[in-house]
């Protein structure tokens, strides 16, 4: 199996896997809320339905950032990935407003809760969901390095702190202190906020072309001139989308060397580049080194 179609197989599975443990959470926390009335669970509950929009939109991103290039989309469909970041980020944001609002509401008026035992188990159960959510995820990312999954998993990683919090908050109310709810609440919300800033931010960077790091760069141009017969590299640009990295650098080559043995240099220049980064497509245009000298 190809490397292309095994991270398309990853992909696929990890956006179903995300939307389907939404849709499980969604139900369990609505009916806990049903029943206990807890701002926490309520803040929980809008997180999950706002997951599980963020997921199928994420879906739906994913599998058109994984058609193949065509002639109006010569670099392929991968920045719709970003997009579904940005409009993650939204989602998440809105979210923590709606939880921010609740809990102060909760502060302001605290209120008994009913039922803590069920709210309490459903919370164990979306700990448990996140947790092996989470760690799908993060094989997926290593595989192929998705700003749509890296995003999708930023917002469960701050589901499993929000979870955690809701789980704290229900022991506590149980015992008695009922301001414990909207605490929670309040927090969570603050930290929801910043998770959404964060996804942004990554989506912008790599809708803006921004450079890999310079690290990987130096990397590649090291890796480029290691080729028996290359003099240099110069003018090495790197940008991401979806989970292809696309690199141009300009070779530094003998000005005497026939052009069929320079076209090699440039194929093995390449070649040394994408063994160590399978998800770079490497572009090489040869320069004589005395022209490099001379400018």
């Amino acid at each position: 199996m190809t490397a292309t179609r095994q991270h398309a197989q990853l992909l696929r599975l990890a956006t179903h896997a995300s939307l389907t443990v939404a849709i499980i959470l969604v139900i369990a926390k609505a009916v806990a809320w049903a029943m206990s009335g807890s701002v926490s669970l309520l803040a929980g509950l809008t997180d999950s339905l706002l997951d599980s929009a963020a997921s199928f939109l994420n879906l739906l991103a994913v599998r058109y950032a994984l058609k193949p290039a065509d002639d109006d989309h010569r670099y392929g469909h991968g920045k719709a990935e970003s997009l579904s970041g940005l409009a993650q980020a939204l989602f998440i944001g809105v979210s923590a407003v709606l939880v921010a609002t609740q809990a102060y509401a909760r502060l302001v008026e605290p209120q008994p809760l009913g039922a803590e035992m069920l709210g309490i188990g459903v919370m164990i159960l979306s700990l448990l969901l996140t947790a092996g959510l989470l760690t799908l995820q993060r094989r997926v990312i290593r595989a192929t390095g998705s700003t749509a999954i890296r995003a999708d998993a930023l917002h469960y990683r701050s589901d499993l702190l929000l979870n955690g919090g809701i789980l704290l908050a229900l022991v506590l109310a149980s015992l008695g202190w009922q301001q414990a709810d909207g605490l929670f609440g309040l927090g969570i919300a603050a930290y929801i906020l910043w998770s959404a800033f964060g996804i942004a931010r990554e989506s912008v960077s790599v809708l803006m072309d921004e450079e890999l790091s310079p690290e990987i760069s130096a990397d590649m141009q090291r890796l480029a001139c290691s080729v028996p017969g290359v003099l240099g590299a110069h003018d090495l640009r790197t940008r991401i989308s979806g989970t292809r990295w696309y690199v141009q650098l300009h070779l530094e080559l003998p000005g005497e060397l026939p052009l069929s043995r320079a076209h090699v240099l440039c194929e093995q220049a390449a070649d040394a580049i994408t063994a160590r980064y399978p998800s770079a497509e490497v572009l090489v245009h040869a320069d004589p080194s005395e022209v490099v000298k001379r400018d």
